[in-house]
């Protein structure tokens, strides 16, 4: 799960997480939680300091009843490559701690997203179990371009990227692709336009977190589950350090087995309830039911449902 970044507060509150906890403690689990360190810079750039922000934001032992653990992916015993001979992917570079446990519940904020339309359990897993080597796997290849005629020269996307890829040079915004991340922080934050990226590539980011999702779930078949909440459902993801326009109403809790059927029940009751496609409408460039109709396609579940209220 997502422990949120600092600034932000998207993320799935500890004490939702203590009923999932509890109850998988009383079913005889060894319960933890736990993601994976970022690429870019924060306070979830390592695990020492992703650590103590979980703990900040309210996810220790005594709330939650569970421990938080944060691989440390600089050492190579905490990395396990999954051969998956997919399209995009061939080996996949995702943190051995969910490889090796028994089992994997998913707990998911469904939100927006600028390159993927929406998050829920297949990002979740997808992005969140990957190493930050995995990370940059799937985000290559989306460094942004800048129309110069539209940059007014104000900075702001220079101030908010993570990775100093970006400089003001005469005045005018300079991405270096080599330092680039794909984040597309830049493209939310540049208020006349100029930042430009080939969604074509963003198209692939879905593809292969999808891919990646696929490499650490294959194997638990009969071993995994998923939450989403759809509450407080923001137009961005919960790793900007900051809050973000919240774009429908609160819908409530999804749970399920199949990954890609609570994501397209999740996108569909959202729409609903908002009369249009919202994650289009705030997202224009993206079409975020990619990433359900590939998952579809490789095996990783339906997107038809039977959605039981309770």
């Amino acid at each position: 799960m997502h422990f949120g970044e600092e600034g932000n507060t998207g993320f799935v509150r500890p004490q939702y997480v203590r009923v999932v906890s509890d109850a998988a403690s009383e079913r005889g689990a060894g319960v933890f939680l736990s993601d994976t360190n970022t690429l870019y810079r924060g306070r979830r750039l390592n695990s020492s300091d992703h650590l103590k922000l979980a703990h900040e934001h309210g996810f220790t032992k005594e709330i939650t009843n569970a421990d938080v653990v944060i691989p440390d992916d600089t050492q190579e015993k905490n990395i396990a490559s999954i051969e998956i001979n997919q399209k995009f992917i061939k080996s996949a570079k995702v943190a051995r701690i969910f490889i090796d446990a028994n089992g994997l519940i998913a707990v998911s904020h469904f939100k927006g997203h600028i390159l993927t339309g929406f998050g829920g359990a297949l990002k979740n897993v997808g992005m969140g179990c990957a190493t930050r080597q995995g990370k940059l796997a799937q985000h290559c290849n989306v460094a942004p371009v800048v129309y110069t005629d539209k940059c007014i020269g104000c900075g702001e996307c220079e101030i908010i990227c993570p990775v100093k890829a970006i400089k003001l040079i005469n005045k005018k915004s300079v991405v270096d692709s080599v330092k680039c991340i794909g984040c597309a922080s830049c493209l939310a934050v540049c208020p006349s336009m100029a930042m430009f990226i080939d969604f074509n590539a963003g198209n692939q980011v879905q593809n292969k977190m999808v891919e990646y999702s696929l490499a650490v779930l294959k194997d638990k078949k009969k071993k995994r589950g998923f939450i989403n909440f759809a509450i407080k459902i923001n137009k961005e993801c919960d790793c900007w350090g900051m809050e973000n326009p919240q774009i429908a109403p609160d819908i409530g809790v999804f749970a399920s087995c199949d990954p890609v059927s609570i994501d397209q029940a999740s996108f569909d009751l959202v729409n609903q309830t908002c009369n249009k496609n919202i994650f289009k409408d705030v997202h224009p460039e993206q079409d975020a039911t990619i990433q359900l109709r590939y998952a579809q396609s490789i095996g990783l579940g339906s997107i038809d449902y039977e959605l039981i209220k309770l």
